[in-house]
């Protein structure tokens, strides 16, 4: 059997490291309006997007990723923080009439990407393939929707989507991805997650930082238009007084002759007098020059180059999406 190259070949992912929430009930969007930094009434069943969810200081407690299927909102984010982000928010619930509730045994989670990734998509499943960047489709087979494909971005020259698979058909969708996808563990969407800069939200960084300092604004993360949420006046401030001092890079850190450890979120850099100028928000080994990591730092130390993490160098890539000077 050959081994599985996460970074050419078509290959599944199980992502049940990612947690589900389902929020419906007939005051559910108003409710989600005033806690996300996203505009909830944008999603439409077609569409997917980032959203924060923070403190009152505009600190980021979690990144969802959110979209709407059958008049239920879902929010998926990080497992670990599931339980204590349900509880925040049934916290604030109060009188309205919203129901929060863990689906992620309901809905199985799945990860596919590769250069043809599409294409065998499309020879499984009679549902369309979306072909934009966070567009969503159902999953209609046989007259009955067994679940949702959310197109995600990627690499250049592969396509990468996410499926959730209704639980009573999920052994059934895993086998037939299985004669065409090769089974690749998580390290390997992490790493994709990193090169197309997506940022996630671990307890170890739980309120370290303002959505801007994760680029959220750069990946339609935040509506300025949509009114009061928690946290909202921190966020727009830092956007009309252009105080964004810290950004989100894609960087190598060129471990590869030693033995170094796998870098941690949280974990911090350094410039060259060791001053602490930002920190990790995830990392992966990329089998070549060491690990590729997503790091958040101040923009003149990323300016001045001369940053490293546990004394390792650290070079910067360019991001998928555009970061002007601020």
């Amino acid at each position: 059997m050959t081994e599985t190259n996460w970074q050419t070949d078509n290959i599944l992912c199980d992502l049940s490291h990612l947690g589900l929430l389902a929020v419906s009930g007939d005051d559910a969007i108003t409710f989600l309006q005033g806690q996300v930094t996203n505009d909830v009434k944008a999603l439409d069943g077609r569409h997917a997007h980032f959203s924060a969810y923070c403190s009152p200081k505009g600190r980021m407690l979690a990144l969802f990723l959110a979209f709407k299927h059958h008049e239920t909102v879902y929010l998926q984010f990080n497992q670990p923080l599931l339980a204590p982000i349900m509880k925040r928010l049934n916290m604030y619930v109060m009188r309205s009439k919203v129901d929060i509730s863990d689906v992620s045994a309901q809905l199985m989670r799945l990860g596919v990407n590769g250069p043809q990734a599409a294409h065998l998509l499309s020879n499984i499943f009679s549902s369309p393939v979306p072909t934009e960047n966070y567009s969503l489709v159902p999953i209609v087979e046989a007259e009955q929707c067994i679940g949702v494909m959310i197109k995600l971005p990627t690499i250049a020259g592969h396509q990468r989507f996410e499926l959730l698979i209704n639980a009573e058909q999920a052994n059934y969708v895993q086998t037939q991805l299985h004669t065409k996808f090769k089974s690749a563990t998580k390290a390997s969407w992490d790493w994709l997650n990193i090169q197309t800069g997506l940022p996630e939200i671990v307890e170890a960084t739980q309120e370290q930082f303002v959505p801007q300092m994760l680029n959220l604004d750069k990946l339609n993360g935040i509506s300025f238009k949509k009114g009061c949420y928690t946290g909202q006046e921190i966020v727009a401030r830092t956007h009309y007084l252009g105080a964004v001092k810290r950004r989100t890079y894609l960087a190598t850190i060129e471990a590869a002759a030693t033995n170094a450890s796998m870098p941690s979120a949280g974990d911090k850099v350094l410039d060259a007098s060791e001053n602490d100028v930002g920190q990790i928000v995830s990392a992966g080994a990329n089998f070549a020059d060491g690990f590729d990591a997503l790091i958040e730092m101040r923009i003149e130390a990323k300016e001045s180059g001369n940053v490293s993490w546990n004394s390792y160098p650290i070079k910067f890539k360019t991001l998928p999406y555009a970061l002007e000077k601020e």
